[in-house]
């Protein structure tokens, strides 16, 4: 009898290879992982209440007793989701040469599990929940949001007071009144408990994601794009996880809205009355009604309706009529229900009193003033300032009526125009951060056109998503932190690499073209798409 392993040898048999590994499970495992260190970091490195209410708590009050350890835990975990995300769009992009790409539902899933840690944990990278709080409870006792600011409505002691950065203490609201409306409604289930009203205005970023969800796939079926990169460019992001879900900014809510407006409006009929055109209108009005820039949105949209019946001057007068009239009825049905008039629009400087790096026309008003300290000529840095930041809007409004023509003639299609326009409004407004980018990053994921433009957002993205510090809030008085809890977080994230390299890097041992699904080497692929 011959010895095991012979006759399989004889008729060219061997023993199977192992079951190959799968870069892209390791991949998103990798990005949970990452997500789970940063939902524990913040128990010690978020954006916390003043008083910590964790204090005094047994388990998960120790992660504030060591601050350092704890920024430095979620670095690591930033470094985790931040090289998962990117692995997982190669795939995407090299199908085919990289296997197997996750599908859509798998994406879907990856996002939903990154999230649920950041949902259930405090806020990280920024305090303007605090400031969202205080100004809703200021509406709600009756007081102007937009002329009183927080500490002088309640007092530098109040609890809803204590957690604002002081250079917002004494700013009023520069948000739309439906935000307020809305926050007005968390104020009267949670009174002055914080961290209910930090979870409910969690639940309500929660919902402008959920529509981010519902409508990119949408979108991106009407630009031939392939829903699954829409849908990691747009949702698994981390600016999105960690700006809107963690540091649950209203940008969710805003860019949700007008998203769906767009894409309830794109469906509309030649006819004004049109419930679709109508209803698209308002929601994007009521974006607005969050943040003004949201607006720009409005203007695409009527000049692509116009398209479709002709393109004519009439056809453009009338889709402008209809819109100003929808947008007038609802400011003034805010502007009456809240006894606050327009007054929200005069507040919407207050965000310009810092200086942001990322905006453009901010940049070269700083630039020139140091040019005329250098040439002698006295600091006049805020003169420049106020010029070049008029310039930029100015500049911004040019480009995106240049946009809008191009839609209108049909050179660009409507989606693209809209994602373009609100690039332009997002680079050359006087003030950047960098949850703003998704004004333009989301639309922008859901159309083929500009792929330039989508790899330079993909990069953008994956920088900006570790510049702002885990606290929401300067280092001030403890600079050395930073440092030490940097350099340990990177020595966990390379640890990280070490144990996971071989299957990202897919040296399995077998034969990558074996992969269910895997289209080999000079065949055709299959899956459609658009390259990053």
């Amino acid at each position: 009898m011959a010895a095991p392993g012979v006759d399989d040898a004889i008729v060219g048999e061997g023993p199977r290879p192992p079951a190959p590994r799968d870069p892209s499970r390791t991949a998103r495992l990798l990005g949970l992982t990452g997500a789970l260190l940063m939902a524990g970091g913040a128990l010690g490195a978020g954006a916390l209440p003043v008083p910590n209410p964790l204090f005094g708590i047994r388990v998960l009050s120790l992660p504030s007793r060591n601050a350092t350890v704890a920024i430095a835990l979620t670095y690591a975990g930033i470094g985790m989701v931040v090289l998962a995300w990117l692995w997982i769009g190669k795939m995407l992009r090299n199908n085919g040469a990289v296997a197997p790409a996750p599908t859509p539902g798998q994406l879907a899933r990856t996002a939903a599990l990154w999230a649920l840690p950041l949902a259930l944990a405090p806020p990280l990278f920024s305090r303007d929940v605090y400031s969202y709080l205080a100004q809703s409870a200021t509406l709600a006792r009756g007081l102007d949001p937009y002329t009183l600011g927080p500490a002088e409505a309640f007092g530098v002691d109040d609890p809803l007071v204590r957690s604002i950065p002081t250079i917002w203490r004494d700013t009023g609201a520069p948000y739309g009144p439906f935000f307020l409306v809305l926050g007005r409604g968390i104020t009267a289930l949670t009174g002055n408990d914080i961290v209910a009203g930090v979870f409910a205005h969690r639940a309500l970023a929660l919902v402008g994601v959920a529509m981010i969800v519902w409508v990119l796939p949408k979108l991106a079926r009407r630009c031939g794009l392939d829903v699954g990169l829409a849908m990691w460019l747009g949702v698994a992001n981390p600016l999105v996880l960690f700006h809107l879900v963690s540091g649950m900014h209203n940008e969710s809510l805003m860019v949700g809205l007008m998203l769906v407006g767009f894409e309830v409006g794109l469906r509309a009929g030649e006819r004004w009355w049109d419930p679709h055109f109508l209803g698209g209108g308002v929601l994007i009005v009521l974006a607005s009604a969050v943040k003004l820039p949201a607006l720009l949105a409005l203007g695409f949209l009527g000049i692509e309706w116009a398209r479709r019946r002709g393109g004519r001057v009439r056809d453009v007068a009338i889709a402008t009529t209809v819109y100003t009239a929808i947008a007038a009825v609802i400011y003034a049905v805010f502007g009456y229900g809240t006894g606050l008039g327009v007054a929200w629009l005069s507040a919407l400087d207050a965000p310009s009193l810092i200086r942001s790096w990322l905006s453009v026309s901010t940049d070269l008003g700083l630039l020139g003033g140091q040019v005329g300290i250098l040439g002698g000529l006295g600091d006049h840095t805020d003169a420049v300032l106020s010029l070049t930041r008029a310039g930029g809007i100015v500049v911004a409004a040019l480009l995106a009526g240049w946009l809008m023509l191009a839609v209108l003639r049909g050179r660009v299609d409507a989606i693209t125009g809209m994602a373009a326009g609100m690039g332009a409004v997002v680079l050359l407004s006087p003030i950047v951060h960098p949850w703003y980018l998704l004004w333009a990053v989301i639309p922008l994921a859901a159309t083929r056109a500009m792929p330039r433009a989508r790899r330079a957002m993909l990069v953008i993205s994956g920088i900006l998503a570790i510049v702002v510090p885990p606290t929401g809030a300067d280092f001030n008085f403890r600079a050395y932190q930073l440092p030490m809890s940097i350099v340990a977080g990177l020595l966990v994230l390379a640890l990280a690499l070490l144990v996971v390299r071989r299957s990202l890097v897919g040296r399995t041992g077998v034969d990558v073209d074996a992969w269910p699904g895997r289209v080999p080497a000079g065949r055709p692929q299959a899956r459609p798409g658009a390259p990053l």
